[in-house]
């Protein structure tokens, strides 16, 4: 392979020829070793210090997608459902119907989920049950969050991570350059799951939570990942849904994808279009992503 930008880090043969090294020479190691051995052998941490464990993750399985390397087998617990992924079991949760006005909720408490929080697999079971796109484990970056009404009754769930590699309408809309997208990818979030719980009915909330959370994102990132986020992006399947919740929120609809994937580098995708919405969250968005 020649030198090459791999989540977000310039990768050349040596670095993948040193990985295959630490492969042959560590037997014992499984995926999650090798992910934290790379990250101190590279000092690849966050803003505020921490190893990019999961970025790591996420480099080495793109390498062996390629062919470059082979990683050790995968331990999944569990038996994997239709879409792979071990299920997630049940959880009892309240499911009696909320239908009142936005002004009954009272103020809206909005919860940001953190490794160990009890939470969390009520959160993964509801995103796989109720989600159309169901729930994958994210890598890099992300944040989960929950939204409770003023009655500790639950409402909604949002997860925001990675932004899509490419877009054109997107790049276009923002006017990076290649090289200054390579640079702040990380400074651009994807809302790649909201989720208004099936038995919640309440007209204008999914447009409210979208407000609230856009309002307080950055200081979240920042104190999760010692970074704001300049801007979001989400990506609405043209054939299921208009994106009215995220246009009243003051989201930009940029225009369409072409019915790619992020990941699809031969041009061999073929995917549901999806309107392009964005939601700068700072005054000079354009300058900080492209500088």
């Amino acid at each position: 392979m020649s030198d090459e930008v791999i989540q977000g880090r310039l990768i050349r043969p040596s670095d993948v020829q040193m990985i295959a090294d630490l492969l042959a020479r560590n037997g014992a190691w499984n995926r999650s070793r090798l992910s934290r051995e790379l990250c101190q052998h590279w000092d690849w941490r966050n803003g505020k210090g921490q190893i990019k464990d999961m970025a790591a993750r996420s480099l080495l399985l793109k390498l062996e997608a390629r062919g470059l390397i082979e990683l050790p087998a995968r331990v999944r617990p569990g038996r994997p459902n239709h879409r792979g992924l071990a299920p997630v079991g049940e959880i009892e949760h309240p499911t009696a119907p909320i239908q009142e006005p936005l002004k009954g909720l009272g103020p809206l408490r909005i919860e940001v989920l953190k490794r160990g929080n009890g939470n969390l697999e009520l959160f993964k079971l509801l995103l796989q049950r109720d989600h159309y796109l169901g729930y994958r484990s994210c890598v890099g970056e992300n944040l989960k969050l929950m939204v409770w009404d003023a009655r500790d009754r639950l409402l909604a769930c949002l997860l925001f991570g990675a932004a899509a590699w490419k877009s054109a309408r997107r790049d276009d809309f923002i006017g990076w350059s290649p090289q200054a997208r390579e640079r702040n990818l990380g400074l651009l979030a994807n809302n790649s799951r909201f989720l208004i719980l099936p038995w919640v009915r309440v007209p204008h909330l999914a447009s409210h939570v979208l407000g609230r959370v856009c309002g307080r994102i950055r200081g979240w990132w920042s104190e999760r990942y010692g970074h704001p986020v300049e801007a979001l992006e989400t990506f609405v399947e043209r054939d299921r849904f208009f994106g009215t919740c995220y246009r009243a929120a003051g989201w930009v609809h940029v225009g369409a994808t072409v019915g790619r994937g992020r990941n699809d580098v031969r041009n061999d995708s073929a995917l549901p279009i999806k309107e392009i919405f964005l939601r700068p969250l700072s005054a000079d968005f354009r300058r900080r992503l492209a500088a």
